[in-house]
């Protein structure tokens, strides 16, 4: 499982908002991915979507799909030893005729992966305390519902990490949740096998990121369950799913430049925008260096650079 495919190289030059695959069934469009049905498979389609707020902007970001699934394979593979996962093949000359013939909205961006039951749950990993986690310490002295230790500052590393789940939202927000709440949703046994297998991916990623430079400050992971199995299932360790900092420069105290889309974010919060639908157009410039923080953030992480080639930037 879990076997990709060598890159020829890819213009992504425009973004890919939405798929278009005529004959091929629907399965669900999420806030970044297209899902068709296969059968006793899904195809998963990385668009290059952004979102912020939980809204998913009219501007795309190119090749950003294409990181989200090359950084999720890559995870998947080094990790494979501690949990399987969902990836049958990301190859597109494996994917059959009915599918190929869609080559040029799947290469770089796609896999074929199990189905399976998911679990009602967002296993999320803080091991440094930032964002809402952040916000949730100064208001309460814990972080959902977890008692922390006074005067600790913002991006501070938390000893043990913390496994802070939440609910799996369709629309709006997650809502955090309690452990006794996973247990009582998932049973005991399987609740303790989600938080153990969360924080030991967690410190194994975080352990190789470091060694490249780069603090994995939090993250979420998703789960199913196929055949009794637990499986890893969506992406992987992702700028989407993860917060990504420089090691250089990290400093406890303030808030940390990272890899991951809070440019995006911190650009939005200079709007007079109510963060509702429809979303602001981002600007060419917004847009680049969002661009580059992705691939910034595979290269660094997987020691290699995605063979992408961009035109002109363009937001539409």
């Amino acid at each position: 499982m879990t076997k990709a495919a060598s890159l020829n190289r890819i213009d992504a030059s425009r973004p890919l908002l939405e798929t278009r695959m005529p004959g091929l069934r629907w399965w669900r469009r999420g806030k970044v991915r297209d899902v068709y049905d296969l059968g006793d498979r899904l195809l998963i389609v990385a668009t290059d979507r952004i979102s912020a707020f939980d809204v998913v902007l009219p501007s795309g970001v190119p090749a950003k799909g294409i990181v989200l699934t090359q950084l999720s394979l890559f995870w998947f593979r080094l990790l494979a030893d501690l949990v399987p996962n969902h990836v049958i093949t990301a190859d597109v000359a494996e994917y059959g005729p009915e599918v190929q013939r869609y080559r040029d909205q799947l290469e770089g961006r796609s896999m074929i992966v199990l189905k399976t039951e998911p679990l009602p749950v967002e296993c999320v990993v803080r091991g440094y305390i930032a964002g809402s986690g952040w916000k949730d310490y100064r208001a309460t002295g814990a972080v959902c519902g977890i008692p922390l230790p006074a005067g600790l500052q913002e991006s501070q590393r938390l000893d043990p990490p913390l496994f802070t789940p939440s609910t799996k939202a369709e629309t709006g927000h997650d809502e955090n949740i309690s452990f006794a709440r996973v247990e009582r949703s998932l049973g005991a046994e399987r609740a303790a096998e989600v938080r153990d297998v969360s924080l030991e991916i967690y410190h194994r990623a975080g352990v190789h990121a470091e060694e490249r430079g780069i603090i994995l400050a939090d993250t979420k992971f998703e789960f199913g369950v196929r055949a009794g199995r637990l499986i890893w299932i969506d992406e992987a360790l992702t700028p989407d799913s993860s917060r990504f900092w420089p090691r250089d420069g990290y400093t406890p105290g303030r808030a940390q430049p990272s890899f991951d889309k809070q440019y995006v974010r911190d650009y939005l919060e200079t709007l007079a925008w109510d963060k509702r639908p429809p979303g602001p157009a981002l600007p060419a410039e917004v847009v680049e260096r969002t661009r580059d923080k992705y691939l910034d953030a595979y290269a660094r992480l997987t020691g290699a650079e995605l063979p992408v080639v961009f035109g002109p930037a363009s937001t539409r």
